[in-house]
């Protein structure tokens, strides 16, 4: 058998959800980026306790969707995979380039960019790609994409915040240990650096502390 991979390129749609209204009221926009087997429209209800007039939330929807265990009812999404990586995350830049310019973002508002679990590798890698400047990045309970480096992130000027919790089910000691030098690495230091008597959950109570 003859086989042969080949590639092609072709224009694809893919949703996206908000939460509250973006105005002249709006002090805080949120560019968040769910884990692993969520829906965008459903990793919004975390960002429910935040004031509804001075925040506004942007939550970009990964494109690869499938039904989820136990029951395969429930359907989910995850962003990559180690197959095809490379292709697959600019597919992804590009898609996060249109949803940015949609939304078109005031100059004047404090923009925050979080990512969650597997979320914390698109946040970074979009960031660091697209060189976005922002005054908050949020990185919880996810891992560093191993290609990503200091150079990278030396335009960046936020206040950078790495949060995980300390009984996270898949982070053991020498994994939390990596992941906490990776962000020593790749910020000089200047990344908070907060723990949280914890699973692998998105912490409701310091998503609401961060505005």
């Amino acid at each position: 058998m003859n086989s042969t991979e080949k590639e092609i390129s072709y224009q694809s749609t893919n949703s996206y959800s908000t939460l509250n209204t973006l105005n002249t009221k709006t002090k805080n926009v949120w560019l968040v980026f769910h884990g692993m087997s969520y829906l965008s429209r459903y990793f919004l209800k975390y960002f429910k306790g935040l004031d509804t007039e001075e925040n506004y939330i942007i939550a970009p929807q990964a494109p690869s969707k499938s039904y989820i265990q136990p029951s395969f009812k429930h359907v989910g999404a995850s962003w990559l995979t180690k197959e095809n990586t490379p292709t697959e995350t600019k597919n992804i830049m590009h898609y996060i380039d249109a949803v940015l310019e949609k939304e078109r973002i005031p100059k004047n508002v404090n923009f925050i960019v979080l990512g969650y679990s597997q979320g914390v590798s698109i946040a970074m890698r979009y960031v660091a790609k697209r060189k976005l400047q922002c005054d908050k990045l949020v990185l919880m309970s996810g891992g560093i994409p191993k290609e990503l480096t200091k150079e990278e992130f030396k335009f960046i000027n936020a206040d950078i915040k790495h949060i995980y919790g300390i009984k996270d089910e898949y982070l053991d000691d020498a994994r939390m240990h990596y992941e906490t030098n990776r962000i020593k690495e790749l910020f000089d230091n200047k990344a908070e650096i907060i723990p949280f008597d914890g699973k692998h959950i998105v912490n409701v109570e310091l998503i609401n502390s961060l505005v």
